[in-house]
């Protein structure tokens, strides 16, 4: 008998250093686990001691006996990783990183986000060295996009927070939630009442189509409607008209299978979850019975993970169309696909879109239609988008790349409702660089750049507004752990500027600043109102879902 990881796995790798075979693959010092989908385990190596599920913060790792009808495949998809990538063990010792002197003292640093970048940096700071950390963030709640992003039918991605939670118990992390860095604090403030700043604050902005009809209501970016059924506060008041029987998503990655998935599932699937009240409301008086996926390139080039494609099967209740059509392949895209190399998640991701396309259709059931090879170019309406017209593409090979490009082909889709999936984007911080053309900020393994090229004393990124919007949770841990060995670095060598005010100073300061700031005890008091309301509900939680509500439960 042997472990399998399954479709939750979120890359953070703790699992790996765990194995006392080591026959978990890839492992982060391998190149191809930057862009790896998940995490394998080599079942003839595998003795099945179970010190990678204690390890799993998203409970993504089962006994292969217990693997459910739902998980069962993925015990071949383990399997075919090594068949491709035959282990080899080496059994390097683990070494112990380095602990600045003794003699610097008690670090201190303050940490901008409270999503998972955020976290795991605190998380490897506090395991590290004798340290002091402040954690602000604009909104009344921590943990980021695993409260507000992760699609409320994923509960185990969810449990990554646990970790977070454990490890932030001691009072050497302090919160200054509903406080916001421009407003409250400057940035200077926060460098002069801490030995470094580390920005975690994601890509909270999206990218537009470009074309005519945009800005029509009835056209959203996917990330306020993810943002809106999660109950994020600034998104609350949103509306979302589902009055149309179709909807059209642009993209393909796994935001919007999140999507399609939410708009097309049961409703009292979903209620059974942590979903908004709202939009489980709203989602009940919903008339939409297709959601099509418009993909720019082909199936290969899918921006969806082959995990997440494979979850759909096992949807209740909704039928995933590929037309057959669809799957014919470029030459290129075919050479790619017969490669006796062909890496076992490609070939996947292209045999289930075959087996949806064989699939039988139960026409009592909703749709999720995939389209591959298009690209919008234009939405229609008077005063509600009523179409979108999209021309279909073929792909070309340019510098090495497989590049779609339109044709002069196009096609027209009635729809009452377009959300645009096309990728986050970071936006600026005042008083810091900012690279306009990868929206990120410019540094070097998490040390900030300036505009001479030369680093800026005592401040560092981490996440996505480091690295661009790519990778899954878990993918942060390694990012973190990169840009915490630079600062600790720095501190070691004398290169951070000591705190010109100590830890009391900064909260005597921020009470003036916010009489709302709301600090462990207030986010604690969030969280058990929340959940009390939950178990009543059988459900994870009830959010609260205005900053008055989550205020006045912080205040008790």
């Amino acid at each position: 008998m042997a472990y399998v990881i399954t479709q939750r796995c979120c890359n953070d790798a703790s699992c790996v250093t765990e194995c006392p075979v080591d026959c978990i693959r890839p492992t982060p010092d391998q190149p191809e686990f930057a862009t790896t989908e998940m995490l394998y385990i080599d079942p003839d190596t595998c003795i099945d001691c179970g010190a990678c599920v204690d390890a799993c913060p998203v409970e993504a790792i089962f006994s292969e006996d217990d693997l459910t009808a739902s998980l069962a495949r993925f015990r071949d998809i383990n399997a075919a990783y090594f068949q491709r990538h035959p282990l080899e063990s080496n059994f390097d010792p683990i070494v112990t990183p380095a602990r600045p002197p003794k003699e610097l003292g008690t670090l201190r640093v303050a940490i901008v986000g409270a999503g998972p970048a955020a976290c795991y940096a605190a998380d490897e700071l506090l395991r590290r060295c004798d340290v002091e950390v402040e954690m602000f963030d604009r909104l009344p709640t921590p943990w980021g996009l695993v409260r507000a992003g992760v699609a409320p039918d994923h509960p185990g991605t969810k449990t990554v927070s646990g970790l977070f939670e454990s490890a932030f118990r001691r009072e050497t992390l302090q919160y200054y939630l509903n406080v916001e860095v421009g407003t409250h604090i400057t940035h200077e403030e926060l460098l002069a009442h801490h030995h470094a700043v580390i920005y975690a604050v994601g890509a909270s902005s999206d990218r537009r189509l470009g074309v005519p009809g945009e800005d029509l209501p009835g056209s959203h970016s996917a990330t306020e409607f993810v943002a809106w059924y999660n109950g994020h506060p600034d998104f609350a008041d949103r509306h979302f008209d589902l009055s149309a029987e179709r909807a059209v998503i642009v993209g393909n990655g796994n935001v919007a299978l999140d999507v399609a998935r939410v708009l097309t599932v049961d409703p009292d699937e979903l209620a059974k979850t942590d979903i908004a009240d709202y939009a489980l409301d709203a989602l009940r008086a919903s008339n939409i019975r297709e959601v099509v996926v418009l993909g720019r390139r082909g199936p290969l080039q899918a921006a969806y993970t082959s995990p997440e494609f494979l979850a759909l099967t096992h949807l209740k209740g909704v039928d995933i169309v590929v037309d057959e059509a669809d799957l014919a392949l470029d030459p290129a895209s075919q050479a790619l696909l017969d490669d006796p190399e062909v890496e076992p998640s490609l070939q996947l991701k292209y045999t289930l879109a075959e087996e949806f396309a064989a699939g039988r259709r139960d026409p009592a059931n909703k749709r999720i239609v995939f389209r591959y090879l298009t690209s919008p170019t234009a939405l229609h309406g008077t005063e509600h988008v009523e179409s979108v017209e999209f021309a279909h593409n073929e792909l070309v090979s340019e510098n090495g790349q497989l590049v779609a490009r339109a044709t002069d082909r196009t096609e027209t889709l009635e729809t009452g409702l377009l959300l645009r999936s096309i990728g986050y984007k970071g936006e600026p911080i005042k008083g810091l660089p900012f690279d306009e053309r990868r929206a990120v900020i410019p540094n070097e393994h998490g040390r900030v750049i300036g505009e001479d090229g030369v680093p800026l004393p005592g401040v560092y990124v981490s996440g996505w507004i480091k690295r661009g919007p790519r990778g899954v949770i878990g993918s942060n841990r390694i990012d973190s752990e990169e840009t915490v060995e630079q600062l600790l670095a720095d501190f070691s060598t004398g290169r951070l500027g000591a705190p010109q005010a100590d830890r009391a100073a900064l909260k005597a300061l921020l009470a003036q600043r916010q009489a709302d700031l709301v600090d462990r005890a207030g986010w604690k008091a969030i969280d058990t109102a929340e959940k009390s309301a939950g178990k009543a509900a059988g459900r994870p939680r009830v959010k609260f879902t205005t900053r008055e509500d989550l205020l006045k439960a912080a205040r008790g």
